[in-house]
């Protein structure tokens, strides 16, 4: 079964060179999406497209989902770098089992420590700790180990409430029954929704550890309060909400 990749750059990035080297050689067909025009040196086998002006990564990734044919898609961040196997791991995985939509790999930070991808979906009380300046007091990475997971670290394929989108394997027959990220998502929530959605509609979502990617992850919304990213992350709480308001149960 055939891979396509899809990466969206925000400018100029000094991971996307790696990026693009490790992921060329993995796919079929790789699809860069600059949000922003910029020169980049991009692989004799990649597709560039350029924005007119910028869109929302929900927008972005979407858009790059169209230009391609393959049954799976990657979408990647330009700041992963993917060990040489892990998209033939994800692949064949989820090639083998019909009703996998999502597989995720194991993240890495660059020095080689775990980091945690796989996390259960939010609740209230979970989400306004991690949002709100309740997290300066209930440092919510210690506290809420059951939301990311701390305490599991499988070392076999197991289901994912949801999984970071920083690198993901996603089903084009998924994609197409579920309508592709929701582009009311600017930044942040995107890949939580669409697991949900996923999940709602029968769809399993799978972390393959032995699929492994290196990931830069800048994580700017932990560490600062107020920004437009914080923003754009309240706005991502609201439309999650909105479509599905029953996830307010979950406390």
């Amino acid at each position: 079964m055939s891979v396509a990749a899809v990466v969206v750059t925000h400018g100029p990035n000094p991971d996307l060179e790696n990026c693009l080297a490790a992921l060329s050689p993995q796919v079929d067909e790789l699809v860069v999406v600059a949000n922003l025009p910029t020169q980049l040196d991009l692989p004799d086998s990649a597709k560039l497209i350029e924005n007119e002006r910028p869109a929302g990564f929900s927008t972005n990734v979407n858009r790059g989902f169209r230009e391609t044919s393959a049954e799976f898609i990657v979408v990647a961040n330009p700041d992963t770098d993917p060990a040489p196997d892990t998209v033939a791991i994800l692949r064949d995985f989820a090639a083998a089992r019909p009703n996998c939509g999502i597989a995720g790999p194991q993240l890495r930070y660059p020095d080689g420590t775990w980091q945690p991808s796989r996390r259960r979906f939010p609740t209230v009380s979970g989400t306004l700790v991690r949002r709100t300046p309740l997290r300066y007091l209930r440092r919510p990475f210690e506290r809420q180990r059951d939301h990311y997971l701390l305490d599991e670290r499988p070392t076999e394929p197991v289901q994912a409430d949801w999984m970071l989108a920083a690198f993901l394997l996603l089903r084009r027959e998924m994609l197409d029954e579920l309508g592709g990220f929701d582009e009311q998502f600017r930044l942040y929530g995107e890949d939580i929704e669409l697991c949900y959605r996923a999940a709602k509609a029968g769809w399993e979502r799978w972390y393959v550890p032995q699929a492994q990617v290196t990931h830069s992850y800048a994580a700017e919304i932990d560490r600062k309060l107020l920004t437009r990213r914080t923003l754009w992350q309240w706005r991502g709480i609201v439309r999650f909400v909105w479509k599905h308001p029953e996830r307010l149960r979950a406390l």
